[in-house]
C-alpha cells in the first residue's frame, strides 16, 4: 500500500514537473525588447516601479462606467530601446561594409586586369605588320638605287652612296630596336606606332634622295 502511494506521489510529482507554464507577462517583456510591439504587464507595476525602463505613461480613457486612467508604454520615452532596430542597423552597416569591400575588390581587379593587358601590350608588337610592307618596299628601292649608282658611276659616287647607306642603316637599326619584343623590351604599342610613323617619314626621305642620286648618275655617267 505504501509502495503504491509512493508511486502515485512520485508519478504525480513528475507530471507536475514536466507541465509547461506559459508566462504572458514574461512573453510581453522579451517580445518588447526583441521585436515589439512595446508593451509590458502588469501595466501599473511597470508604471510605478519601472517607469524609466518601460516608458510608461497614463492617459484618460472614456469607456462609460469603466472610464478612467490607463497605462500605455512609449518606446521613445524609455531609456532602453528595442533590440531589433539595432540589429537591423548593424546588419545594414555590415552590408554596406561588404559592399564597399566588394567595390574595392572590383577596382583592384580592374586595375590588375588593365595592368596585365598593358604588360601584354608592351611585350608584343601588334603594329609592325601595318608598316612592314612599306618598309620592305622602300628598302628594295633604296638598295636597287644605290647599287645602280655605284655601277653606273663605276664607283665614283661611292661617297654619296656610303652616306645614304649609313643614314638608311641607322633608320633600320632604330626600327629593329623598336620591334624587339618580350621581357626587357616593354613598349606600349601606341609608342611603337608613333616611332614607326616617324621612321617611315625618314625612310621616304632617303628614297627621295636615292632617286635624286640615280638621276645624277644617269645624267653624268
Amino acid at each position: 500500500m505504501c509502495t503504491a502511494l509512493a508511486f502515485l506521489f512520485v508519478g504525480s510529482g513528475s507530471a507536475y514537473a514536466q507541465k509547461k507554464v506559459h508566462d504572458s507577462q514574461k512573453e510581453k517583456q522579451w517580445r518588447s525588447m526583441e521585436t515589439g510591439p512595446w508593451d509590458f504587464a502588469p501595466d501599473w507595476y511597470y508604471y510605478f516601479l519601472h517607469k524609466k525602463y518601460s516608458g510608461a505613461e497614463t492617459y484618460w480613457k472614456w469607456s462609460g462606467f469603466k472610464s478612467g486612467y490607463r497605462v500605455r508604454f512609449k518606446e521613445h520615452k524609455s531609456n532602453v530601446k528595442t533590440v531589433m532596430p539595432r540589429r537591423v542597423a548593424q546588419e545594414e552597416t555590415q552590408k554596406e561594409k561588404i559592399k564597399k569591400v566588394e567595390e574595392e575588390r572590383e577596382k583592384v581587379k580592374e586595375m590588375h586586369d588593365e595592368e596585365v593587358f598593358r604588360a601584354a601590350d608592351r611585350n608584343v608588337d601588334l603594329v609592325y605588320h601595318s608598316f612592314k610592307d612599306d618598309f620592305t618596299r622602300m628598302q628594295k628601292s633604296i638598295t636597287e638605287g644605290l647599287t645602280y649608282c655605284l655601277t653606273k658611276s663605276k664607283g665614283k659616287m661611292a661617297p654619296q652612296v656610303s652616306e645614304l647607306q649609313r643614314q638608311n642603316d641607322m633608320i633600320c637599326q632604330s626600327i629593329a630596336y623598336t620591334h624587339k619584343q618580350g621581357i626587357g623590351n616593354e613598349l606600349e604599342n601606341s609608342k611603337r606606332q608613333e616611332a614607326y610613323i616617324e621612321y617611315k617619314k625618314q625612310m621616304e626621305q632617303i628614297v627621295s634622295r636615292v632617286a635624286h642620286l640615280v638621276g645624277m648618275a644617269q645624267q653624268y655617267y
